[in-house]
């Protein structure tokens, strides 16, 4: 009874932080721009269906993928025991399934086990290419300090959970063998578990009745602490996009590669000069604000995009301006987004639900002009993102308000500019003279 009111304790504490850091974490994407993304719903299921469950991007790069789908079909595998721990938390039972399910039961117990030693070999693998073979697109300037720190901590916790896992089925090995389970109804004998009915006796069998029972239940209670500390991180970390990456790919922009968009305020002042029946819908008195400046001047769509980046540097490794040493990097461009967007979110904390204004912005104080004027615009980082972010439409939007609000430019792009305007194309000579090239020779 004590037992089960703790775990009531753990769970309802543990749901309850969780909801609120969510909603924070909601309410800080819709403070970016509303947009409606209802179109083509059967084509958005199928994209989501295949980058998000079924990780089709992740082969581009045969090693890491096989090592992340190690991960992924664990994590997803494992929460049917899960759910079984949190009834048997609960009742106060053990393996509640299993005296109704059988032998069924073993095939699945002894399944996760499987993909649990998978795991634990791609953790291991994850955790050598960062810190000992020091893959270049993970040892960047921009993941020192925190998102190195974060990406370790969640690969060592994997481990511990892991052992945690095996420590609570091995014990359970000796102890049915021994018919000493505390488990009742069950029977005795072995459970039969695939790798657990080798291991336990390896690393268990010597010690009494009392020592395994310790050892189960640290198995059990370590186990089932993990998951609520991982659940609670979960909103603190980049790891987020395990939840993210479903809404973040269902929401993809579907249009070609490369398809701009104009910017809504600009044609509504242009278009009557074109078509004479055109009426405009903005007030030409109103202030109108062009590009984003800081992060409520994108689109909530950008800031899901920022929270569902997995900082995996797939963008930078393939964007031709990083590589040839200029100061872009598509990643850096998402996690100053998202910096800025927790920033922001602590201020409306601090501040009872309202934004005071802190002197600070996006442009400017986390992303330089140098780095957006670097980009040309290729969606290398678009086209291999696992998730399908799209870091281009921030840059394109923080170059709008460069241009368009502080006539701030490279002075390649002023010559463009006047061109366009005194001669109506990007060339510095006459419209009259654009057909000469018809009469040479």
């Amino acid at each position: 009874m004590i037992a089960s009111i703790i775990f009531g304790i753990f769970l309802i504490t543990g749901s309850t932080f969780f909801f609120i850091n969510s909603k924070k974490i909601r309410r800080n994407i819709l403070l970016g721009k509303d947009i409606s993304i209802t179109d083509n719903k059967l084509q958005r299921l199928k994209v989501m269906t295949l980058v998000a469950l079924g990780q089709k991007k992740m082969f581009a790069k045969p090693i890491p993928a096989v090592l992340h789908l190690f991960l992924y079909t664990a994590f997803v595998i494992t929460q049917i025991e899960l759910i079984e721990i949190v009834l048997d938390g609960f009742t106060g039972h053990h393996r509640i399934f299993r005296a109704s399910l059988g032998g069924f039961y073993t095939c699945i117990v002894s399944f996760i086990e499987i993909v649990s030693v998978l795991a634990f070999i791609g953790t291991i693998a994850f955790l050598s290419r960062r810190n000992l073979l020091k893959v270049p697109r993970l040892v960047k300037s921009e993941l020192n300090g925190w998102p190195k720190l974060d990406a370790n901590l969640i690969l060592i916790g994997e481990l511990v959970l892991i052992c945690f896992i095996f420590m609570m089925n091995g014990a359970d090995e000796v102890l049915y063998a021994k018919g000493a389970s505390h488990a009742q109804n069950l029977g005795d004998g072995s459970l039969g578990l695939t790798v657990s009915s080798h291991i336990g006796p390896l690393l268990f069998g010597g010690l009494s009745n009392e020592s395994l029972h310790i050892v189960e239940r640290i198995g059990w209670w370590g186990h089932i602490t993990i998951v609520f500390a991982f659940l609670n991180y979960l909103p603190f970390s980049k790891h987020l996009h395990i939840l993210l990456a479903f809404p973040n790919t269902y929401f993809s922009n579907l249009k070609a590669k490369g398809e701009f968009k104009n910017l809504f305020e600009v044609t509504d002042v242009v278009k009557p000069n074109f078509d004479p029946t055109y009426q405009s819908v903005l007030d030409p008195n109103a202030h109108i604000k062009f590009g984003a400046k800081d992060v409520m001047d994108l689109t909530w769509k950008q800031l899901l995009d920022a929270y569902s980046c997995t900082e995996c540097g797939r963008c930078s490794a393939a964007c031709p301006q990083n590589i040839t040493g200029k100061a872009l990097s598509p990643r850096k461009i998402m996690m100053d987004t998202r910096d800025r967007l927790v920033e922001v979110g602590k201020n409306i904390d601090a501040n009872k639900g309202t934004f005071v204004d802190d002197g600070k912005s996006l442009l400017g104080d986390y992303i330089k002009q140098e780095e957006i004027w670097a980009c040309n615009t290729c969606n290398a980082c678009v086209q291999e993102c696992p998730v399908n972010i799209d870091p281009l439409s921030i840059i394109m939007d923080l170059r709008q308000q460069l241009v368009l609000e502080q006539s701030s430019a490279p002075n390649e792009l002023n010559g463009m500019f006047t061109n366009l305007e005194n001669n109506g194309a990007p060339w510095q000579f006459s419209p009259a003279d654009r057909a000469n090239w018809i009469h040479e020779q």
